[in-house]
């Protein structure tokens, strides 16, 4: 047990791994409110876990910010190899919120609505941009990564373009005219910049897998991550497909067929992106039986990973149900979804219990931090010392 005596030692443990709580939290809501098989009370208890996300949220970027303020070493956290990579989760956390505004409130026709969910789109664009260009150019100019020490948590600063895409999708669904063109021409290129270095990094975390074998157990829950990429990108095409064939014929008149072959392209594509997910989804399971069963598996925030990108698969297969009609479809979402929500529930219990007893929470970590944060910057200042 990690006994933490003041709030200072909660706020200095604070990392920004805690917004991927929200992540998976907003994932289980809208699973809930889109869950195959109607009951009028799930909308219900969807809502209620929404606004739960609303105020993880805040919470969480109130500490985090709180942090950053008082001892100001959010460049430390930049340099880190590890840390640095959660900050990805946060774009993708107040995706979650825009998801769950759009999807909840447009069938009471709020007025506001719309400007909201384009405004918060908007700002969510630049924080996606920011983490996908910045945190990329560190790691190849100024962190240092062991190859056998990488794990798919190198996908988490890239993800958060795919994954705005897809809320893009939403937002152009309430808004028409050259306002709905734009978000989704715009929603295109994130999927496009997103997709396709994901991709590249999938192929050398395959390689360091071969290479260097599985993961150690403290961080094997991050081989779910790829699944999160790839449900994602096949989500996301599919929803931009159904608004392409809406908006672009009165948007781009002299595409006459644009939207059709986007429409049928997106429901191609996102079939085939689903079909390599499910080898992750095998993979993955696999990866973490064959460790838990060569050893315990601690329990720690990485296991908010789980919920995400399994959410993410469950979505990208509810979307081929809405366009197939395929019962097959309708049977696995209700299945995964509930073994999904049964996760989130036993996760969060467990991480109300460690955080309680200080252990998500340790202040030790950013000592770790600030010590290779130093030898870091020393090496930079003194590079010809460098072998």
């Amino acid at each position: 047990m990690c006994e933490l005596d003041t709030l200072r030692d909660v706020i200095r443990g604070f990392s920004p791994a805690w917004f991927t709580v929200s992540m998976g939290t907003g994932i289980v809501s809208m699973l809930l409110y889109g869950f195959p098989y109607e009951w009028s009370p799930l909308k219900y208890i969807a809502m209620g876990i929404a606004l739960l996300d609303l105020l993880t949220f805040v919470v969480t970027l109130v500490l985090f910010t709180w942090r950053m303020v008082q001892y100001r070493d959010f460049f430390n956290i930049l340099l880190h190899p590890q840390m640095s990579m959660s900050l990805g989760a946060a774009p993708m956390a107040f995706t979650t919120l825009i998801t769950s505004i759009v999807t909840i409130l447009a069938p009471y026709e709020v007025a506001w609505m719309p400007t909201l969910a384009l405004v918060l789109w908007c700002i969510n664009i630049v924080f996606a941009v920011l983490s996908f260009l910045a945190i990329p150019f560190l790691v190849t100019s100024h962190q240092k990564h062991a190859f056998e020490n990488v794990n798919a948590t190198l996908l988490l600063p890239v993800v958060p373009t795919v994954v705005t895409s897809s809320a893009g999708a939403l937002v152009a669904s309430v808004h028409s005219g050259t306002t709905a063109v734009a978000v989704v021409l715009i929603s295109y290129a994130l999927w496009a910049i997103g997709v396709g270095i994901s991709l590249m990094l999938l192929t050398f975390y395959v390689v360091r897998l071969v290479l260097h074998k599985l993961p150690p157990p403290d961080t094997i829950i991050s081989a779910f991550i790829p699944l999160g990429v790839l449900g994602q990108a096949s989500y996301a095409i599919q929803l931009m497909g159904v608004q392409a064939l809406r908006v672009f014929p009165d948007g781009l008149s002299q595409m006459t067929y644009l939207g059709e072959v986007l429409h049928d392209l997106g429901f191609f594509i996102g079939f085939l992106f689903w079909s390599l997910a499910v080898w992750w989804l095998a993979h993955a399971i696999y990866s973490v039986l064959y460790t838990r069963f060569h050893g315990p598996v601690p329990f720690n925030l990485g296991w908010w990973t789980l919920i995400f990108p399994t959410g993410s698969f469950i979505s990208s297969s509810t979307k081929l149900w809405y366009l197939t009609g395929y019962t097959f479809f309708r049977v696995l979402v209700s299945i995964m979804s509930v073994g999904v929500i049964t996760l989130w529930i036993f996760v969060t219990l467990n991480t109300i219990r460690y955080a309680w007893t200080g252990e998500l929470l340790k202040p030790i970590n950013i000592r770790h931090l600030e010590l290779h944060t130093y030898s870091e910057n020393k090496d930079i200042q003194n590079p010809e010392q460098q072998v």
